[in-house]
Order: C-alpha cells, then structure tokens, then sequence
C-alpha cells in the first residue's frame, strides 16, 4: 500500500473514474530508483523475468523505422531502439516519469523525444508508425483498455506491430507475494474487480485493473488488430531480483508476464 493511502482492496469504481495520475507523479523518482540497475543493465525489458527485446526481437528490425512507446516511464526501452536505429517517440501520461526521462538523458547522453500524453488519446496522424510498444505501461491503469488499442491501430501503419506486456492474468487470482507462499490461489481469477487504493478523503490515488487472457484477446480484435503470438517468458537461473509479487521462488512455478504480439492488417 502507498504511503498517502488508508484503505486498499478490490472493489468496483465507476467507468468515469479517470487514471491515479497522482501516485506515478509523485512516486515516479522513488521507483525509477530502486529498479535503476535491473531497468538499465540490459536496456530493453519486456518484464521482471528480464526478457529483453535483444533476446526476443519481438519488434522486429527497427533500424530506419519509426516507433512509439506508451507508458514509456523514463524511456529505458525507448533508448535502447534508438541505438539501434529506431525513430522513437516516447509518450506517458506521468509528468514525473518524464522527469524522469530528462534526468536519463543527461545520464546517457541519449536523448528520446518525449511526449506528455494519456495513451487513450494519442497526439499523432494516423499511420504514423510502424511498431508501437508498452513493456508494462498504460494498459493496467486505464478502465477502458480497448480504447488504448484502438488508438495504437489508429496511429499504426499497415502491417505494423503493436507490442505489449502486462502482468500475467493468472497473478491476479494468487496474493502479491513473491515467494512459496504465493502459490495458493485466495481469489477468483474472473473477478475483474480493480485493485484500488484511497486516501482519507475516500479519493482513489492508485488503481491498477485485472482482465482474463480472454478480455485481452477480444479487446485486441475489437480494435481490429490480429494476434499472431502470446509469449510466457519462464524465470531464468540468473535472475535474483524480487519485484514486487515477482521473485525467483514463485517465478519457476508461476507466469508473471504475458506479451501479446499484435499487427495491423
């Protein structure tokens, strides 16, 4: 539980209830620190099993192309690509977290363009890209999911990809804890009720929404996008970090990630 937080739990909210931009704003230099080493040794990672793109190529060749990140954080994934040759923009709604970004650019010495902007609703032409990608971003912290991939289609070229990882669905019917103790299921993995945090006034500063593999798949095609692979990235022997509800104990029984692999037709 967040420290401005007083009650926690899963429970419904109103399809109007808006994004907790707050909590990323003011938390955004706490996390970036704490996961700085493993967000920063390899570049590009798909999720706490520390898949990286280099490994999975699920981008394809970016050199020469244009790309966009939603969700971009502080925009590790995004320099990676542009090392490679990659065009990237990289967009999140979080002004901290772009803050964020500023600081890794004079870190780095690698500067990513960088867009303020509510993955819902995203400030490009159509067919603007020819891959678009979240490694854990935007998609968890929005009510309306398929609106995010209707826009990705949007602004997508044909032919392009949309990219994405998201907690593994299967989690959310497990309790957020990385070790054995985890391995027993406490809730209905159909209950799509969101994780929600308030403050004392009852004002939501923190939310993060469940969907079955199923709802994403449906979401996908609703937005007229095709699904050509969902990859599951097995806990590697090297890897020791705990993050959260991801460690090495549950991680060799247990999914953490999905990365859905899409493309505009």
């Amino acid at each position: 539980m967040t420290d401005d937080a007083v009650s926690f739990g899963y429970r419904d909210l109103p399809d109007d209830a808006g994004v907790a931009r707050g909590w990323w704003d003011a938390n955004a230099g706490e996390y970036l620190d704490e996961h700085r080493d493993f967000l920063g040794d390899a570049g590009f990672r798909w999720g706490p099993e520390g898949l990286t793109e280099a490994e999975a190529g699920l981008l394809g060749d970016v050199a020469g192309r244009d790309v966009l990140e939603v969700g971009a954080g502080a925009a590790h994934c995004s320099r990676w690509l542009a090392s490679r040759g990659a065009r990237v923009v990289a967009t999140d709604f979080s002004a901290g977290m772009l803050a964020g970004a500023a600081r890794l650019d004079a870190a780095t010495g690698v500067v990513v363009p960088r867009v303020q902007a509510d993955a819902r609703a995203l400030p490009f032409a159509d067919g603007s890209f020819d891959a678009v990608f979240t490694s854990f971003g935007a998609l968890p912290f929005v009510p309306d999911a398929v609106r995010v991939h209707r826009e990705v289609a949007r602004v997508l070229r044909p032919g392009g990809r949309w990219v994405f990882s998201v907690t593994h669905p299967l989690r959310w019917a497990f309790p957020d804890d990385p070790s054995l103790q985890g391995l027993t299921a406490n809730r209905s993995y159909f209950d799509r009720r969101p994780y929600v945090e308030s403050d004392a006034a009852g004002r939501v500063v923190y939310a993060e929404y469940h969907r079955t593999v199923g709802d994403h798949v449906r979401e996908v095609a609703a937005a007229g996008l095709t699904l050509v692979d969902l990859v599951e990235p097995e806990w590697p022997e090297w890897n020791d970090q705990v993050w959260g509800g991801w460690g090495p104990e549950r991680g060799r029984y247990l999914p953490g990630t999905a990365i859905f692999v899409t493309t505009r037709p």
